[in-house]
């Protein structure tokens, strides 16, 4: 099987199709009586994955590109007010298929994890932080890696080595990373059963007795680089190695998927743009996976 757009489009609705069906709960409710969409929820969800990998920030300028270039495909297509509201409708849906992929994938069963935080800017100026609906959830935050401030939100990802998505959560800019690391283990019941003896690789900021302990109760490892005045911890010799890896996979999100030119301006158009993103990485990562490509995260393939 090839690695192309046209296939991984194909897969990804054949997929999400079989997925909805299978539980028709997942999907957005609708009124019992009343005209049914001309364009289905899975097909929805593969016009989105591909506006995410062709890099269309616009969703006007994509549904123009997907008229005049992908009516094969999609026979009828939304309004640009129908296409943005029915996939806000679908945060709910793409978070259940975010992790639908995922396991069904062989690298689900990867014992070991990169943590980390990236920063989503949402606004600049200052009389757009005042106007912004995002006000009371974004927020100003300080990024050590680019050495500045930003007014936004941060995008907290648990991934394999090969980038695929495990749990991920959107916060302020000013939330404890260590807090939401542990939110996120603990409010999906079957991740951490599922996987103790797990390997969690992070940055120096995930520190503390008392959070360490927490995460060796739940039969987690924990590895980071040590804090100033920290002697050496134990297993530094492979940690160098691996902890770029989450940077590399923030990079496919940034630079190739374009997480930064989200364009959302209220909570639920930020939302869905991110999981759009996410789920984008997460179905390229699961179509090379069954297409036994060499380089798993690769989006070249997709990407024009």
């Amino acid at each position: 099987m090839d690695a192309d757009l046209d296939t991984l489009a194909t897969a990804l609705y054949a997929r999400t199709d079989d997925l909805l069906k299978a539980a028709p709960e997942r999907r957005p409710w609708r009124p019992a009586i009343g005209i049914t969409p001309r364009l289905s929820d899975a097909e929805l969800v593969t016009l989105a994955v591909l506006q995410a990998l062709l890099g269309f920030t616009s969703e006007a300028r994509w549904l123009r590109f997907a008229d005049k270039h992908l009516r094969p495909l999609f026979p009828y297509l939304p309004g640009q007010p129908g296409y943005n509201k029915r996939l806000r409708r679908l945060s709910g849906t793409v978070i259940w298929l975010i992790r639908a992929l995922a396991t069904d994938t062989s690298l689900w069963a990867d014992d070991v994890w990169v943590i980390d935080s990236t920063p989503i800017e949402c606004a600049r100026s200052r009389e757009a932080v005042r106007r912004s609906e995002l006000a009371g959830w974004a927020e100003y935050g300080y990024c050590a890696s680019h050495s500045r401030y930003f007014w936004g939100l941060r995008l907290h990802l648990i991934a394999t080595l090969h980038g695929l998505p495990v749990s991920f959560a959107v916060s302020g800019a000013k939330a404890d990373e260590r807090q939401v690391l542990l939110d996120l283990l603990g409010t999906d019941p079957a991740l951490v059963p599922s996987h103790r003896g797990q390997i969690l690789i992070t940055d120096k900021h995930y520190y503390g007795r008392r959070f360490e302990a927490e995460l060796t109760d739940a039969g987690l490892t924990l590895l980071r680089r040590p804090r100033s005045g920290e002697p050496d911890r134990p297993g530094a010799s492979v940690f160098r190695p691996l902890r770029q890896t989450i940077e590399s996979v923030f990079d496919t999100l940034k630079g190739q998927l374009d997480l930064e030119l989200h364009g959302g301006h209220t909570p639920a158009g930020v939302l869905i743009r991110v999981l759009q993103r996410l789920l984008a990485l997460t179905a390229a990562i699961w179509h090379n996976d069954h297409t036994d490509q060499t380089v798993r995260r690769s989006l070249l393939a997709y990407d024009h």
